[in-house]
């Protein structure tokens, strides 16, 4: 009888950051951010061209609003030409909401200054309110973002006519900015010859290949393969769906790739644990790795090339189960991707619902009315702008009307969060603006004579802002900023800026808006980083305890869904705790030295916790009894003990990490002695071998939640 616990099992090598110097965390910070990634050049290139035909257009036909044309085309999403096509409805749908708003308005209180003072405040906190509390928040933002840019314009004293015409203008210049956009990204996409979709694909299986050319090698994995295959195991398959969902595919190959999708995004889990594990490599199990890998690079260049993935003449039945835990699974896994075009009914088991099956749609998220949340955001952001249009309203200074925009940008539900939008839009602003607007103004402008000199100048500060902007959503704040400065100071006018007045103006006008959102945020109704980090750490315990418990009776299609929620919440929080922690560093109270070490505490747990993450979602396919993956009923069993047992340690976490009291956990490792007692008394020799080496992968597996689990208990 062999033995699974030993060094033959998982051992889990846990990287905890260390801490680091402020300077040397931003430095890190900005090498992370701006490093080129695959893809990033291209999209760069995108930007760079619709955003400069805007210019062109709006320059030449001398269009009102230029300045905010050119800012939406260089924002609008590309993730894939159906999506930026959405998005451009989005857009135009939001400003002609806006436009509409604005004149009815206008028709029933323009005429009395108070109605007209009191209309415009209400619709602050309905901006905010509709942010915060309806499903489409792309729509409100356009919606509020409309309105906050035109008040000012109804504020002038210039006729009706001239009025109603500019807010016309608006929305015609950003119908125009979002149509040559997508038009931009249409004919890339034809440009190209490949589809974005596919790609991502190909991306994925790529990580997969290099991982295995490391162990056919036999060296070790290097740390950015390793990361590259964890980056696509935590990032799941939600913006593939997305872009699946919003294509123009006939509906039978729409279906074959959402199954390609689910295979793909399952052989990523398991090669993600692979690199968990310490693995002896036999003859026998490089040969076989090296068949998986032409296997792989085969389906991957059939799909590039758009056809068929011929069927897999695989080992997966082979006596000999192998030396690697989860070889196995993933010849299955590679083997079952070509029979997706073939309509195997096998693979239903694999994939959640069709693409096609849309839930009703509403306006509002389910709990917009009784959720106290959500006024309490629309209370705090209409405070500040409407503080900040009294300001300029009573001063008589309508240059500094961005003190709102700067409420509307930089509203956000946490302190550190605002602190840290607040610095990188003045950061922003100042660069583009200031060290580049005013600095071209300045020294480059007046030697240059022709569109062509301007063109070239513009299109050099959209590369550069376009490449901060593609950066992550810590920083890709700083690229939107740094272009909206530039384009104010640039477009503003159809004439070279020779007055500082206008750049004066809008700084005066941020600041303002800073300074309201301190006093409304920071002093009214603040709400630390470190408290909703905490918080949301802690949600994303229970959350992973309910992914690991038993799924629900009933149909598998519904469980599968079910799992593919949870697996994007609980994405969406790690992502939300590191942007979190990254705002914890703008808090300054009296506190900060136990805030910055719970910070700490709370990014050294995080990498294991993520571990634990992919590790179950390898696993859920045994708690589902997907077809090859049936365990006998005594394992199956202890496997349901040990799951439960789990779930409340995590849970016990989460009651540990917020202050509660917490029972002793003696019964989960007791829980999981039984699991691999069962399992060695399963593996008798009579039991088949494919099996025996089915038992050794959800054991490994098992041990290394097993591990992961109790090191982090103990040190919470």
């Amino acid at each position: 009888m062999w033995s699974f616990a030993g060094t033959e099992m998982a051992t889990l090598a846990q990287s905890v950051p260390g801490p680091r110097q402020p300077l040397a965390w931003f430095w890190d910070f900005l090498k992370q951010e701006l490093t080129p990634y695959p893809g990033r050049a291209a999209l760069v290139a995108r930007m760079v061209v619709a955003v400069t035909l805007v210019m062109i257009i709006t320059m030449t036909f001398r269009l009102p609003y230029a300045a905010y044309a050119a800012a939406f085309a260089l924002t609008i999403s590309r993730e894939s030409p159906q999506i930026t096509i959405k998005s451009f409805r989005t857009v135009v749908v939001g400003w002609a909401l806006g436009a509409a708003y604005i004149l009815i308005g206008a028709l029933f209180f323009l005429e009395n200054p108070v109605l007209r003072f009191l209309w415009v405040i209400v619709t602050m906190f309905a901006i905010f309110y509709a942010v915060s509390a309806m499903t489409n928040s792309g729509a409100a933002s356009r919606f509020g973002y409309f309105v906050i840019i035109t008040v000012p314009l109804w504020d002038l004293h210039v006729t009706a006519e001239l009025k109603v015409e500019g807010t016309l203008w608006a929305v015609w210049g950003i119908t125009i900015a979002s149509v040559v956009t997508a038009l931009v990204e249409l004919v890339f996409a034809e440009l190209r010859h490949r589809d974005d979709f596919v790609q991502s694909l190909a991306n994925r299986l790529a990580s997969v290949e290099e991982l295995l050319a490391c162990y056919l090698a036999d060296r070790p994995v290097d740390e950015t393969t390793k990361k590259r295959v964890t980056h696509f195991a935590v990032l799941g398959a939600s913006r593939l769906r997305r872009i699946l969902t919003s294509s123009s595919y006939a509906r039978q190959y729409n279906e074959q790739m959402g199954a390609v999708v689910a295979l793909v995004g399952r052989l990523v889990d398991i090669a993600a644990n692979l690199t968990q594990l310490s693995i002896r490599i036999s003859d026998d199990d490089r040969q076989r790795i090296g068949v998986l890998a032409a296997s792989i690079a085969g389906i991957r260049t059939d799909l590039l090339s758009r056809r068929v993935p011929s069927p897999i003449d695989s080992k997966v039945d082979s006596e000999v189960p192998g030396g690697i835990p989860l070889l196995r699974e993933m010849e299955r896994t590679v083997s079952l991707i070509p029979e997706a075009f073939s309509g195997s009914e096998s693979i239903s088991e694999y994939s959640p619902s069709p693409p096609g099956e849309k839930r009703p749609a509403t306006f509002f998220v389910t709990d917009a009315f009784s959720n106290p949340e959500h006024v309490r955001f629309a209370l705090k952001g209409g405070l500040a702008a409407s503080l900040c249009y009294i300001v300029y309203s009573s001063v008589f200074w309508p240059g500094i009307n961005t003190a709102i925009t700067t409420c509307f940008l930089t509203a956000l539900s946490t302190i550190g969060s605002s602190h840290q939008k607040q610095l990188v839009r003045i950061s922003g602003a100042v660069v583009g603006g200031v060290v580049v607007g005013i600095g071209s103004q300045i020294f480059i402008l007046p030697y240059l004579d022709s569109i062509a000199g301007f063109t070239l100048l513009f299109a050099l500060a959209t590369g550069a802002a376009a490449w901060f902007l593609t950066s992550s959503p810590r920083f890709s704040y700083f690229g939107s900023q740094f272009a909206v400065a530039f384009y104010l100071i640039n477009l503003g006018e159809f004439r070279i800026q020779t007055s500082l007045v206008p750049a004066r103006d809008r700084v005066v006008g941020i600041l303002l808006g800073l300074f309201m959102m301190w006093l409304i945020f920071d002093q009214l109704w603040g709400a630390p980083a470190v408290v909703e980090m905490k918080r949301t750490f802690i949600s994303n315990l229970r959350l992973l305890a309910q992914l690991v418990k038993d799924p629900f009776s009933g149909e598998k299609r519904l469980e599968i869904e079910r799992s593919y929620s949870l697996r994007e919440r609980i994405n969406a929080n790690f992502d939300e705790v590191l942007n979190l922690a990254d705002g914890v560093l703008f808090e300054f109270s009296s506190s900060r030295q136990q805030d910055l070490a719970l910070r700490s505490r709370l990014r050294q747990y995080q990498p294991r916790v993520r571990t634990l993450f992919v590790t179950a979602i390898a696993l859920l396919k045994y708690r589902l009894q997907l077809p090859g993956f049936e365990l006998p009923e005594t394992v199956r069993v202890a496997q349901q003990e040990f799951d439960d047992q789990l779930a409340k340690m995590l849970d016990g976490m989460a009651n540990r990490i917020d202050g509660e009291p917490t029972r002793t956990l003696d019964n989960f490792e007791d829980s999981f002695q039984r699991l691999e007692q069962t399992i060695q008394t399963c593996c008798s020799e009579t039991t088949p071998k494919p099996l025996v080496a089915e038992l050794r992968t959800f054991l490994a597996l098992s041990s290394s939640m097993e591990s992961v689990a109790m090191s982090l208990y103990k040190e919470m």
